[in-house]
């Protein structure tokens, strides 16, 4: 009795360190976490007014590397940027990669760097300036797959879900260069948020934007995000529509359904009052204080859709870029090479350089980031109340307002001239026309002339 009993102890012990060994990640030349523990309706308060800037690091330089992309900080810095999204920065896997630099989504290794970017000290370098120059990081995170040679397929074949019939780890969708993590084994769980927490201790990063959310079991994030936020005050953003990824602890996600209109009326092919029922869809189906990454492009998009150039070409980019900064719930992205504009797709598995230099859209932006930051009514929980004109089909109008702070948008959603009138008490006052820097008073019934694709944004 006592050999036996003696034996299942020893076996159990072996069973610990064996786990510890294999799902705790390296801990060696741990960082200092920032504190910063002020919240406000739910997140971080730094979120609330802030903003998202993606950096595609291996198309944002000609060397593709953190070091050469660190002098384009105070640019970014001047122009009102605040939070960096930086896309997955783990080495991509080689078997079945795809084109010659392979998927920055088909990772081989969750606690090292992307040998082409530079090394961990050149990211801690990178995020420790980011820091100092008062810039939010956070990184592109792969969890609901892996690349087709991560060394768990050899480690913990378990890992991931198998096909009935050959045993051999099986690719989610068409993505032939990844492999289906199976998140009903725990032991996967528990070494994914390990994974997870050696970020945030080794580097300080400042969360995460999780690729493929909506694809992940809910009881994973319910589990997940809460031990990330006992070490950090984190802002988590889910490549998700749905309002479960929000009611599992997620600040943020993404407003598919919104952009998706947002094509359809630059196209002409649905009035701007369209907007209405996928916003009134939102309110009713999400939490009321959840957020929503607001863009007219980003790496999916440009990549596979040509957006902004193509969806939302010429002129009328401004007025839909207008409402990505302003809209309720709104954390608006800009995606690299937007401010120059670069008009041309960005390679996925291929070095393709951004061109930048002229920044031509830079001031536009910097005055739209710098009143977000200057005005609580752009706030994610301030008011939103929709102004109704006498041209719904072209026009859309909105006040947002917190406290004696409000913020009104008015924008030409068409291809044609409008005489717009808004005949609203809550518009009247003294106001700054924030794009002319003029002073105006502000008055119901006043008609405001809109060239096609125009906008007024009024600061109170």
């Amino acid at each position: 009795m006592y050999k036996h009993g003696r034996f299942i102890y020893l076996l159990a012990l072996a069973v610990v360190i064996f786990s510890c060994k294999t799902n705790i990640q390296k801990q060696e030349d741990v960082a200092i976490v920032t504190k910063d523990t002020a919240m406000i309706d739910g997140h971080p308060s730094w979120i609330m007014q802030g903003n998202v800037y993606e950096v595609n690091v291996r198309q944002y330089t000609p060397q593709g590397t953190f070091k050469a992309f660190e002098p384009n900080l105070q640019r970014l810095k001047d122009m009102g940027v605040q939070t960096l999204w930086f896309m997955p920065i783990n080495p991509i896997s080689k078997v079945d990669r795809k084109g010659a630099l392979g998927s920055y989504y088909a990772v081989s290794n969750y606690d090292a760097i992307n040998p082409e970017f530079g090394t961990m000290d050149d990211w801690k370098a990178l995020v420790k300036k980011c820091h100092d120059m008062g810039f939010k990081v956070i990184i592109d995170w792969v969890p609901n797959h892996t690349g087709g040679d991560h060394y768990w397929l050899e480690q913990h074949p378990d890992f991931f879900v198998k096909d009935s019939t050959t045993g051999k780890a099986l690719s989610p969708f068409d993505w032939s260069d990844t492999r289906q993590l199976d998140y009903k084994n725990p032991v996967l769980q528990d070494s994914m948020i390990n994974a997870m927490k050696y970020w945030i201790t080794n580097s300080d990063i400042d969360g995460f934007r999780c690729d493929v959310a909506w694809n992940v079991p809910d009881d994973f994030w319910k589990k997940c995000i809460p031990q990330l936020r006992a070490m950090k005050n984190i802002f988590m953003l889910a490549e998700s529509n749905k309002a479960a990824e929000q009611l599992d602890g997620f600040d943020a996600t993404y407003p598919w359904d919104e952009f998706n209109m947002m094509k359809l009326i630059a196209k002409g092919e649905r009035p701007a009052f369209a907007l209405d029922s996928v916003v009134n869809h939102v309110d009713s189906a999400f939490p009321k204080n959840g957020l929503l990454l607001y863009f007219t492009s980003n790496h999916d998009e440009n990549s596979w859709n040509k957006a902004d150039y193509k969806t939302m070409p010429g002129a009328s980019h401004a007025p839909f870029a207008v409402l990505t900064q302003t809209m309720k719930r709104s954390v608006p992205l800009i995606y690299s090479g937007q401010e120059e504009p670069f008009l041309d797709s960005i390679s996925f598995f291929y070095k393709d350089t951004i061109t930048l230099g002229k920044y031509g859209r830079a001031d536009f932006y910097k005055t739209l980031l710098e009143l977000r930051n200057s005005n609580a009514a752009l706030a994610g929980n301030a008011s939103f109340t929709k102004i109704k004109t006498n041209n719904d089909a072209s026009v859309y109008a909105y006040l947002r307002q917190k406290g004696t702070k409000k913020v009104l948008v008015i924008l030409n959603l068409s291809n044609k001239a409008v005489d717009c009138v808004l005949n609203n008490s809550m518009i009247e006052g003294k106001a700054i026309n924030v794009f002319s820097k003029q002073a105006e008073d502000l008055k119901r019934g006043q008609i405001f002339k809109l060239r096609p694709w125009d906008y007024f944004v009024y600061s109170y």
